[in-house]
Protein backbone atom coordinates (compact mmCIF):
# COMPACT_ATOMS: atom_id res chain seq x y z
CA UNK A 1 0.00 0.00 0.00
CA UNK A 2 1.38 3.40 -0.95
CA UNK A 3 1.66 5.99 1.77
CA UNK A 4 -0.84 8.82 1.51
CA UNK A 5 -0.01 12.47 1.87
CA UNK A 6 -1.68 12.37 5.33
CA UNK A 7 0.97 9.93 6.60
CA UNK A 8 3.81 11.59 4.75
CA UNK A 9 6.09 13.44 7.17
CA UNK A 10 9.19 15.54 6.68
CA UNK A 11 11.18 12.88 8.54
CA UNK A 12 10.01 10.12 6.17
CA UNK A 13 10.90 12.29 3.20
CA UNK A 14 14.38 12.93 4.61
CA UNK A 15 14.93 9.20 5.22
CA UNK A 16 13.89 8.42 1.67
CA UNK A 17 16.05 11.24 0.32
CA UNK A 18 19.11 9.80 2.07
CA UNK A 19 18.46 6.43 0.42
CA UNK A 20 17.96 8.01 -2.98
CA UNK A 21 21.18 9.99 -2.55
CA UNK A 22 23.05 6.80 -1.62
CA UNK A 23 21.74 5.06 -4.73
CA UNK A 24 21.97 7.83 -7.30
CA UNK A 25 24.42 10.36 -5.86
CA UNK A 26 23.77 14.08 -5.57
CA UNK A 27 24.19 14.81 -9.27
CA UNK A 28 21.47 12.41 -10.40
CA UNK A 29 19.05 12.27 -7.44
CA UNK A 30 15.82 14.13 -8.09
CA UNK A 31 12.70 15.00 -6.14
CA UNK A 32 10.82 12.68 -8.50
CA UNK A 33 13.12 9.83 -7.39
CA UNK A 34 12.33 10.61 -3.75
CA UNK A 35 8.60 10.74 -4.45
CA UNK A 36 8.80 7.45 -6.34
CA UNK A 37 10.61 5.82 -3.40
CA UNK A 38 7.81 6.98 -1.11
CA UNK A 39 5.00 6.04 -3.51
CA UNK A 40 3.68 9.60 -3.69
CA UNK A 41 3.63 12.41 -6.23
CA UNK A 42 6.51 14.85 -6.34
CA UNK A 43 3.98 17.54 -5.43
CA UNK A 44 3.51 15.80 -2.07
CA UNK A 45 7.23 16.14 -1.40
CA UNK A 46 7.13 19.80 -2.42
CA UNK A 47 4.38 20.44 0.14
CA UNK A 48 6.97 19.69 2.83
CA UNK A 49 10.05 21.12 1.09
CA UNK A 50 9.33 23.99 -1.30
CA UNK A 51 12.40 23.41 -3.48
CA UNK A 52 14.97 20.74 -4.25
CA UNK A 53 17.56 23.01 -2.60
CA UNK A 54 15.47 23.16 0.59
CA UNK A 55 15.24 19.37 0.64
CA UNK A 56 18.98 18.99 0.15
CA UNK A 57 19.66 21.58 2.87
CA UNK A 58 17.40 19.68 5.27
CA UNK A 59 19.15 16.38 4.53
CA UNK A 60 22.53 18.02 5.16
CA UNK A 61 21.31 19.54 8.42
CA UNK A 62 19.81 16.25 9.61
CA UNK A 63 23.06 14.44 8.87
CA UNK A 64 25.11 17.04 10.74
CA UNK A 65 22.71 17.24 13.69
CA UNK A 66 23.35 13.59 14.49
CA UNK A 67 26.95 14.44 15.34
CA UNK A 68 25.94 17.41 17.50
CA UNK A 69 23.46 15.28 19.45
CA UNK A 70 26.14 12.69 20.20
CA UNK A 71 28.48 15.36 21.54
CA UNK A 72 25.84 17.20 23.60
CA UNK A 73 25.89 14.51 26.30
CA UNK A 74 29.64 14.95 26.76
CA UNK A 75 29.28 18.73 26.82
CA UNK A 76 26.65 18.60 29.55
CA UNK A 77 28.56 16.20 31.78
CA UNK A 78 29.85 17.20 35.20
CA UNK A 79 33.18 15.38 35.02
CA UNK A 80 36.55 17.08 34.93
CA UNK A 81 36.53 19.63 32.06
CA UNK A 82 39.88 18.32 30.76
CA UNK A 83 38.50 14.79 30.50
CA UNK A 84 35.31 16.11 28.91
CA UNK A 85 37.28 18.11 26.35
CA UNK A 86 39.45 15.13 25.43
CA UNK A 87 36.36 12.87 25.24
CA UNK A 88 34.49 15.44 23.15
CA UNK A 89 37.34 15.75 20.64
CA UNK A 90 37.71 11.96 20.48
CA UNK A 91 33.96 11.50 20.00
CA UNK A 92 33.91 14.07 17.18
CA UNK A 93 36.83 12.32 15.47
CA UNK A 94 35.17 8.91 15.92
CA UNK A 95 31.82 10.17 14.58
CA UNK A 96 33.38 11.69 11.47
CA UNK A 97 35.51 8.59 10.83
CA UNK A 98 32.48 6.36 11.24
CA UNK A 99 30.45 8.42 8.78
CA UNK A 100 33.24 8.34 6.22
CA UNK A 101 33.97 4.64 6.66
CA UNK A 102 30.57 3.09 7.24
CA UNK A 103 28.52 5.13 4.79
CA UNK A 104 30.93 6.27 2.07
CA UNK A 105 28.19 6.97 -0.48
CA UNK A 106 26.35 9.34 1.84
CA UNK A 107 29.65 10.84 3.04
CA UNK A 108 30.62 11.64 -0.56
CA UNK A 109 27.16 13.08 -1.08
CA UNK A 110 27.53 15.13 2.08
CA UNK A 111 30.73 16.69 0.73
CA UNK A 112 28.81 17.88 -2.33
CA UNK A 113 25.78 19.03 -0.34
CA UNK A 114 27.94 20.80 2.25
CA UNK A 115 29.50 22.81 -0.56
CA UNK A 116 26.01 23.87 -1.65
CA UNK A 117 24.59 24.47 1.82
CA UNK A 118 26.72 26.97 3.67
CA UNK A 119 23.92 27.72 6.10
CA UNK A 120 23.68 24.16 7.45
CA UNK A 121 27.45 23.80 7.69
CA UNK A 122 27.82 27.21 9.34
CA UNK A 123 25.15 26.34 11.90
CA UNK A 124 26.86 22.99 12.53
CA UNK A 125 30.24 24.62 13.15
CA UNK A 126 28.59 27.22 15.42
CA UNK A 127 26.91 24.45 17.42
CA UNK A 128 30.17 22.51 17.75
CA UNK A 129 32.21 25.55 18.81
CA UNK A 130 29.41 26.48 21.21
CA UNK A 131 29.70 23.07 22.83
CA UNK A 132 33.47 23.48 23.08
CA UNK A 133 33.03 26.94 24.61
CA UNK A 134 30.74 25.51 27.31
CA UNK A 135 33.36 22.91 28.26
CA UNK A 136 36.09 25.56 28.32
CA UNK A 137 33.89 27.92 30.39
CA UNK A 138 33.39 25.09 32.89
CA UNK A 139 37.15 24.57 32.98
CA UNK A 140 37.76 28.27 33.61
CA UNK A 141 35.14 28.31 36.38
CA UNK A 142 36.78 25.25 37.98
CA UNK A 143 40.24 26.83 37.75
CA UNK A 144 41.42 24.06 35.42
CA UNK A 145 41.70 26.14 32.24
CA UNK A 146 42.92 29.65 31.58
CA UNK A 147 41.04 31.26 28.71
CA UNK A 148 40.10 34.94 28.95
CA UNK A 149 37.70 34.46 26.01
CA UNK A 150 36.27 30.90 26.04
CA UNK A 151 34.48 31.42 22.71
CA UNK A 152 37.73 32.45 20.99
CA UNK A 153 39.53 29.54 22.66
CA UNK A 154 36.82 27.17 21.43
CA UNK A 155 37.23 28.38 17.85
CA UNK A 156 41.01 27.97 18.16
CA UNK A 157 40.63 24.41 19.50
CA UNK A 158 38.20 23.56 16.71
CA UNK A 159 40.57 24.82 14.04
CA UNK A 160 43.64 23.28 15.67
CA UNK A 161 41.99 19.86 15.59
CA UNK A 162 40.58 20.23 12.07
CA UNK A 163 42.64 17.35 10.68
CA UNK A 164 40.53 15.02 12.82
CA UNK A 165 37.06 16.25 11.89
CA UNK A 166 37.18 18.33 8.71
CA UNK A 167 35.89 16.10 5.87
CA UNK A 168 38.66 17.28 3.54
CA UNK A 169 41.03 15.12 5.63
CA UNK A 170 38.88 11.97 5.48
CA UNK A 171 41.46 10.02 3.47
CA UNK A 172 43.98 10.49 6.27
CA UNK A 173 41.67 9.14 8.99
CA UNK A 174 42.54 5.51 8.26
CA UNK A 175 46.29 5.98 7.90
CA UNK A 176 48.57 4.20 10.37
CA UNK A 177 49.47 6.41 13.30
CA UNK A 178 46.48 8.73 13.04
CA UNK A 179 45.32 7.82 16.57
CA UNK A 180 48.76 8.71 17.95
CA UNK A 181 48.67 11.98 16.00
CA UNK A 182 45.24 12.73 17.46
CA UNK A 183 46.41 11.97 21.01
CA UNK A 184 49.43 14.26 20.56
CA UNK A 185 47.27 17.15 19.33
CA UNK A 186 44.70 16.61 22.11
CA UNK A 187 47.51 16.62 24.70
CA UNK A 188 48.93 19.82 23.24
CA UNK A 189 45.52 21.53 23.26
CA UNK A 190 44.90 20.53 26.88
CA UNK A 191 48.35 21.70 28.00
CA UNK A 192 47.72 25.01 26.28
CA UNK A 193 44.43 25.51 28.13
CA UNK A 194 45.64 24.51 31.59
CA UNK A 195 45.60 27.29 34.10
Amino acid sequence: MSPSTETLTAERILEATEEVLRRHGPAKATVVDVARALGVSHGSVYRHFRTKAALREAVTKRWLDRTCATLADITAGDRDPGERLRDWLAALFAAKRRKAGEDPELFATYLVLAGENGTAVGEHVAELTGQLARIIEDGVAAGVFHAPDPAAAARAVFHATGRFHDPCYAREWEEPGVEADFAAVADLVLRGLRA
